[in-house]
């Protein structure tokens, strides 16, 4: 009884991470990828040559971090670290802090009302961020993009980055569709859709892809891609 009941749970744990997938822990495992990526694609093994690995960029992941890319969405990186700051200041940074507090608690550290809005609906959500991080990645999309203020660029990003994601790729993101133009020799700017499919075949290293063309992108252009 006892043996079969250890069975179970590890199978159980075997399916579980299954449908995660691999996730990224190490300057080893970008590697890993972009080694893939290059031996996949002729252009991706160009593209390395420049670049070098792209780097991890893990980030910690839960509330804060999420209200902290709704605070950032549409205003400059200098903006956006002044406003996040005087929310931190102001401890505005958990559910309970948010829901709690007045227009004028969440005016003053810069928040407009859309984003006040935002934030509130996040905060009411009720997410279990510590369950995101057992959940398939198209859950995890799915489950964020039905919070206003986070749209798929958003939830994809997250994913990459705070949850550290192998598979998972942004399509809308301006820098990967031109990075794509410029490395792929395409004739004109991939929209979402088209890019998507594109990725596809780079699948499971999706988001070392994308490290990797936003890597060449500000190899090319000399700017950030993201922030």
């Amino acid at each position: 009884m006892r043996t079969g009941e250890r069975g179970i749970t590890h199978v159980q744990q075997i399916g579980a991470a299954l449908m995660v997938g691999r996730i990224l822990i190490s300057e080893a495992c970008m590697e890993e990828g972009a080694a893939w990526l290059a031996r996949s694609e002729p252009r991706f093994a160009h593209a390395l040559r420049l670049t070098g690995t792209p780097p991890l960029r893990r980030r910690p992941d839960g509330f804060a971090h999420l209200l902290s890319a709704i605070v950032s969405q549409q205003v400059s990186t200098h903006a956006a670290r002044a406003i996040w700051g005087r929310m931190e200041a102001a401890g505005l940074t958990t559910p309970e802090a948010v829901l709690a507090a007045d227009d004028d608690s969440l005016r003053a550290p810069g928040l407009s009302m859309q984003k006040m809005r935002y934030a509130r609906a996040l905060a009411a959500a009720g997410i279990d961020f510590d369950a995101l991080r057992e959940m398939p990645d198209a859950e995890i999309v799915k489950l964020l993009v039905e919070v206003p203020g986070i749209g798929r660029w958003t939830a994809e990003i997250y994913a990459m980055f705070s949850l550290g994601r192998a598979d998972v790729f942004a399509p809308a993101d301006l820098a990967l569709q031109e990075a794509a133009r410029r490395l792929f020799d395409l004739p004109e700017r991939p929209r979402e859709a088209p890019m998507r499919r594109m990725s596809e075949v780079w699948t499971p290293w999706r988001t070392v892809a994308a490290g990797l063309l936003w890597a060449y992108y500000r190899v090319e252009t000399d700017r950030e891609g993201i922030t």
